[in-house]
């Protein structure tokens, strides 16, 4: 195939084939014959984008290692932006940037792009080496000591493992996971690998197992720290804040001097709920990394999780005298929602965003803030770029399909019959202690949680992660991978929620009896306890299974409030359909679909509290809700506000406030540029 073919309109089954064709072309060293073809295929692969967006990245980074080999620096530097932007995790990216850095004499900058690829990609040798030669240029001999014991490392790992990082590190997680398998079949003991299949499991969401694989590491190898650390933090992703932060201890207690582990161990207090303690640990680190800002941040996360304003808004302010550009500050002091920025914040804010050096995460963190400080300012069209610029670098990280999800749902809808749970209507575990708050974020479900949490009956906990983990589990049943005794029951098992239907009555009631087991630790011994995970609104058919007395209260808020306030929302994790106007208008409408398919097939399951009409009048809403969870009304509840409970979501601030009416109509003042969510809401959009 010539550098012509890729001139006439190409299918998407050719993209393949004209990325084969430049990559013989650069084995080859014809480099110009690569560029060419490159350049007549990049155009098509952008129109096409939605089709291929992992073909535009491979070809952006196949023409920048053309333009380099043919010693056109710039061009290959403005070729790696373009890449930075739809792919801004893109390692091999990184050390590109810093090969043509290094070629123009830039030591500081070609330092800083090694350093970024291997943030982004541990396997790549080059650009850890890279690093060595340029500090050393540099004279930095602190830095050189810490690079090399990181390359010795990797270069002390076997090739197969470093290939596991590697395909991690593309985001390749199937692929990795078989290899890694591999790996463990020869050598099942193998802690490294371990530590990857494990890492492997929590991005697929199966935490259970990933504890158990980090739990035999730690084991096999007590003194491996990067082990450690991985199994106190997953530890902490299934919420066993316990086990985490007695892991964290005796982590610390192996050197008490260093200030990973002593800020690892102040994480953990703080997760626990000991926020004295958390404290007075990120003290110790800042007495041994003087206004760490990084420290001051996560003081100031504390400081505002107990509902101390003025002393996080300190903390932040500090966190940001000591980095100018920590993105991570400016956002936390936006996502306080009360807070309203200075023009010399604002001024330093978009000089910073303006800056091609800014690192992508900081520049992701400031435009979510700018477009808070100008919807305060009422200047809406600046406030809705800044929205849609940070929203963007989010999307350019995600691989979230809408139609994907729209699938999945679907199937939930096809699975969860009426005949399904009149067959299972005996099954489950009969505890009626949970009640599930779910729906949309930002629809309510923190305001509807606090309400009920102002009960003397009621705990109100987080949003447990327990109902996405089973149904992970169920999900790789589908696929062959097992999930413990039931993998071992049978192999027979259908796609996850199809395979509901092959489980028996005494399966159903385990589950059930596993999730108040696993969720008692956040419990302070009310009859009853709330989990407000809002994604749980998909596995509502799961949920009636396992626990057929449990309440469910769905969150709702209007659609565009609710999906404009997603969108300006920078979600943690787990929110990827929120990047996107279009995407998140599609999946408001899903979730209006599989939530009328329970109201159907599941009577009365589910109370619906409306936000507008909870606003509206307060008090009836507040005594529908609680007799529907068959509590005797409490006057605490109408006066949430007053409770002094810890909450960790972003509304934790507005939470404190009475109710009020200002988030309502929001939305209006964006109405001109909220165009691809109307079109995605179809008839749903209020007229």
């Amino acid at each position: 195939m010539t550098a012509s073919s890729a001139t006439a309109d190409t299918s998407t089954r050719d993209f393949a084939d004209l990325l084969l064709h430049a990559k013989e072309a650069i084995a080859a060293k014809a480099f110009e014959n690569a560029e060419a073809t490159l350049l007549a295929l990049i155009p098509q692969l952008i129109a096409r984008e939605l089709e291929s967006p992992e073909y535009k990245e491979e070809a952006l980074y196949l023409l920048a290692v053309s333009q380099r080999y043919l010693a056109r620096h710039a061009e290959a530097l403005d070729t790696l932006s373009a890449l930075h932007e739809c792919a801004p995790s893109h390692g091999r990216a990184y050390q590109e940037e810093g090969h043509n850095h290094k070629a123009l004499g830039d030591s500081d900058a070609a330092l800083n792009a090694y350093a970024w690829a291997c943030h982004y990609n541990p396997a790549l040798e080059a650009s850890f080496r890279g690093q060595l030669l340029m500090l050393q240029r540099l004279n930095r001999p602190q830095a050189l000591a810490q690079v090399e014991a990181q390359l010795t490392h990797l270069s002390q790992l076997p090739k197969p493992l470093v290939a596991v990082i590697d395909l991690l590190s593309q985001g390749k997680v199937l692929k990795a996971e078989e290899l890694c398998r591999k790996i463990l079949q020869s050598n099942p003991n193998n802690p490294e690998a371990m530590r990857l299949l494990a890492d492997i499991g929590a991005r697929l969401g199966v935490l259970d197992d990933a504890e158990t694989l980090l739990e035999s590491a730690h084991e096999l190898a007590p003194t491996n720290v990067q082990v450690h650390i991985d199994y106190i933090q997953t530890l902490r992703k299934r919420q066993r804040f316990a086990a985490a932060r007695e892991q964290s201890q005796k982590l610390l207690a192996t050197n008490t001097e260093n200030p990973q582990f002593i800020s690892l161990a102040a994480v953990e207090a703080m997760q626990s709920g000991d926020f004295d303690e958390a404290l007075a640990l990120f003290q110790q680190v800042l007495a041994r990394l003087p206004e760490d800002a990084i420290t001051l941040t996560s003081v100031g996360h504390a400081e505002k999780t107990r509902g101390n304003y003025d002393a996080s808004v300190a903390a932040y302010h500090r966190a940001l005298a000591s980095q100018p550009t920590h993105g991570e500050a400016f956002y936390s002091l936006a996502n306080l929602k009360v807070y309203k920025f200075s023009e010399s914040e604002v001024t330093a804010m978009r000089e910073a965003v303006a800056n091609a050096r800014l690192p992508h995460n900081d520049r992701v963190y400031m435009n979510f803030a700018l477009g808070k400080a100008f919807e305060d300012r009422k200047q809406f069209a600046d406030s809705f770029n800044y929205y849609a610029q940070g929203n963007a670098l989010k999307k350019a990280q995600s691989r979230y399909r809408a139609q994907g999800m729209t699938d999945d749902l679907e199937a939930q809808k096809r699975a969860c019959t009426k005949e399904l749970f009149a067959a299972q209507a005996s099954a489950g575990c009969a505890a009626a202690d949970p009640i599930f708050v779910l729906g949309l974020p930002r629809a309510g479900s923190t305001l509807v949680e606090q309400i009920l949490a102002s009960h003397s009956q009621v705990d109100g906990t987080l949003e447990l992660p327990n109902i996405l983990s089973l149904s992970q589990r169920l999900r790789r049943l589908g696929h062959g991978r097992g999930a413990g005794k039931l993998a071992r029951a049978r192999e027979d098992y259908a796609d996850y929620p199809a395979n509901l239907h092959q489980l028996d009555g005494a399966q159903l009631r385990e589950f059930g009896e596993e999730f108040i087991e696993q969720t008692a630790i956040h419990r302070s011994g009310a009859p009853f306890f709330i989990d407000k995970m809002p994604n749980n609104f998909r596995h509502i058919g799961l949920i009636k299974l396992i626990l057929p007395n449990a309440k469910i209260i769905d969150a709702r808020r209007g659609p565009m409030a609710c999906c404009f306030s997603g969108f300006k929302q920078l979600f943690a994790e787990g929110q990827e359909f929120s990047y996107s106007l279009s995407d998140i208008g599609q999946y408001y409408r899903d979730y209006v679909s599989l939530m009328a398919h329970w109201d159907e097939v599941l009577p009365g399951f589910v109370h619906r509290i409306e936000n507008e009409k909870l606003i509206e009048d307060l008090e009836g809403e507040v005594r529908k809700l609680l007799a529907f969870c068959g509590l005797p009304f409490e006057q605490s509840c109408v006066e949430f506000h007053r409770n002094t409970r810890s909450v960790r979501t972003p509304s934790s601030e507005q939470v404190r406030q009475p109710i009020s009416r200002s988030g309502v109509d929001q939305w209006r003042s964006y109405e001109p540029y909220l165009e691809p969510l109307r079109d995605a809401l179809g008839d749903l959009y209020p007229v």
